[in-house]
């Protein structure tokens, strides 16, 4: 990708990031590194680092929940739960995606 590119698709997904996050918890609970492979390979972010900041604001924000527990006698696992005040904010941020997407797609469409 040439730079430009790049650049405007990490703003993208930065601004996107959460949104997708609530979105996978919505359907179930996951764990942090489970959340980290599947945004991963959708390409979504670079690598798991940059998804436990989030859930840390996100937990302290008050949209998702979290429990350990021990899997196997391996190391604990982090589980992350959407929270009602996270579906609450899911469904803003899909009624707001939305209207926008709509916005940017007929602006964009004239300049193709």
């Amino acid at each position: 990708m040439t730079e430009s590119i790049e650049r405007i698709a990490t703003n993208l997904r930065k601004g996107v990031l959460e949104l997708c996050v609530l979105g996978l918890l919505a359907a179930g609970e996951r764990y942090g590194l489970d959340l980290a492979s599947d945004l991963q390979g959708r390409g979504l972010i670079a690598g798991e680092g940059s998804l436990y900041p989030l859930l840390a604001r996100m937990r302290d924000g008050g949209v998702v929940d979290t429990r350990t527990e021990a899997v196997g006698g391996g190391r604990p696992r982090r589980y992350y739960t959407i929270t009602a005040a996270g579906r609450e904010q899911l469904m803003t941020f899909i009624e707001v995606w939305r209207a926008i997407g709509v916005e940017v797609d007929t602006i964009i469409e004239g300049a193709a």
